[in-house]
């Protein structure tokens, strides 16, 4: 099954149904590269596409596929390098043998090894991938079918939507991974599903096979309540901000809805998750629940000194991060949700390189590469409408000592921090939405 189940892009799932390397995945997972493909003269998102033969296959640049090799369980590794260790030391030595045990774990380039640590710490799990790079979009529905119902209908059971799209993964002539070349060869998979055309029936057997992301339903009743206090209110609110002003620019030109569509479809999905989550949570008192189990717990642990004092220190731990959480998310959705602050950001790496004079010639080619990247992406007036009201967001909400120093006052030459008509030729309007 695991040769057959695939990575497809930065996290999908794909799976292998023919054995010449055919791969059918979501609609929403080949959004992007669909999206890429397309022009505003040709526009495959809008309106379908479906190759006739190998030769009309679109190589879908910058994407690619994993193959999963192996899993090893390498716990007793990582709680060696870690014992007797706590903190920051603790998670410095895990990230060190980590990194050891992946580098020592692959034999070429194509390959990458993972180490997740899974049950928040418990174990740790090595996966071993292989990673293939020319990959060619073969076919995908009209977004009438493939995005049928649009947000509306996205997170909910059941949908409508013909959520599929078909790409093929090519390889060298001896079967190996290879960058894109008109002469590479559709790959033979050491095994891939067969499909059936005879239709299911009442009570078949059915499996979910595949790679989910990860999970918190283990989380306290001190995570439920920042969850639905303070995280995703304030996600939704910034990703609000977001979305409005990519659609007005996408409403006035064709090609920038094009160029805009993937990254609005990716913030626009998770806006209607993390909105989704917050009303369930409350809807079924998740709070409470955990509450009542927490209580049933404490009460057996009383006599367990292992065990007595766990969520007392939970409860400390929320209470000293709890007035930094609502920074953390204006950071990440709100500063950061600016296509150009995020590009800014992405330079420390570089300038980490260069202070510590090592790996400079790698870090500024990925920097070269993510700079080609952000300019192909970027949309200059809803990415300064964005920056400016998630700045003035940012300075109304947060409280004011945890401010960067000095940003805010060299802003200030431009008009009032609250004032939310430009004062200057250029600046936009800093409005805020409801």
């Amino acid at each position: 099954m695991k040769d057959a189940i695939i990575i497809f892009g930065g996290g999908c799932t794909g799976e292998i149904v023919s054995n010449e390397g055919l791969i059918f995945t979501n609609h929403h997972c080949g959004y992007d590269a669909i999206a890429s493909a397309s022009t505003v003269e040709h526009n495959y998102l809008k309106n379908g596409f479906y190759a006739l033969n190998k030769q009309q296959e679109i190589p879908a640049k910058g994407l690619s596929v994993q193959f999963l090799l192996r899993v090893e369980d390498v716990t007793s590794q990582v709680e060696t390098a870690a014992k007797g260790l706590s903190g920051a030391e603790r998670a410095a030595a895990i990230q060190k043998i980590t990194a050891e045990i992946s580098k020592n774990a692959v034999s070429m380039p194509s390959q990458e090894a993972r180490i997740s640590p899974l049950y928040k710490g418990n174990q740790f799990l090595m996966y071993v991938y292989e990673r293939y790079t020319d990959i060619r979009l073969v076919g995908t529905p009209p977004e009438s079918i493939g995005k049928y119902g649009g947000d509306t209908d996205n997170w909910e059971w059941p949908r409508h939507t013909g959520d599929f799209s078909v790409f093929r993964v090519y390889a060298s002539k001896d079967g190996k991974p290879a960058e894109y070349a008109v002469d590479n060869v559709p790959l033979k998979p050491k095994h891939f599903l067969p499909v059936s055309v005879k239709g299911v029936k009442e009570n078949d057997y059915a499996m979910i096979f595949g790679y989910p992301g990860g999970t918190n339903r283990y989380e306290t009743s001190y995570g439920v309540k920042l969850k639905t206090d303070i995280e995703n209110p304030f996600t939704v609110n910034l990703r609000d901000v977001r979305l409005k002003y990519m659609f007005e620019e996408m409403k006035k030109d064709p090609a920038v809805k094009l160029q805009l569509a993937s990254s609005y479809a990716g913030i626009a999905n998770y806006w209607k998750f993390f909105d989704g989550e917050s009303k369930q949570l409350l809807k079924y008192d998740v709070y409470g629940q955990k509450q009542k189990n927490e209580a049933d717990f404490i009460n057996w642990a009383k006599n367990k000194p292992e065990y007595a004092n766990i969520f007392a220190q939970y409860e400390k731990l929320y209470k000293d991060w709890t007035p930094y959480a609502k920074l953390r998310v204006y950071l990440n959705e709100g500063i950061y949700g600016s296509p150009l602050a995020a590009f800014a950001g992405s330079l420390a790496q570089v300038e980490n390189a260069l202070a510590k004079k090592t790996g400079v010639k790698e870090a500024l080619a990925a920097a070269d590469k993510a700079r080609t990247n952000f300019l192909a992406k970027e949309n200059k007036p809803s990415d300064l409408k964005i920056m400016a009201a998630t700045a003035m967001m940012y300075y109304n909400d947060i409280p004011k000592d945890q401010h960067p120093i000095g940003f805010f006052e060299s802003v200030r030459k431009f008009g009032e921090l609250n004032d939310e008509k430009p004062s200057a030729p250029g600046l936009p309007t800093c409005s805020r939405t409801p």
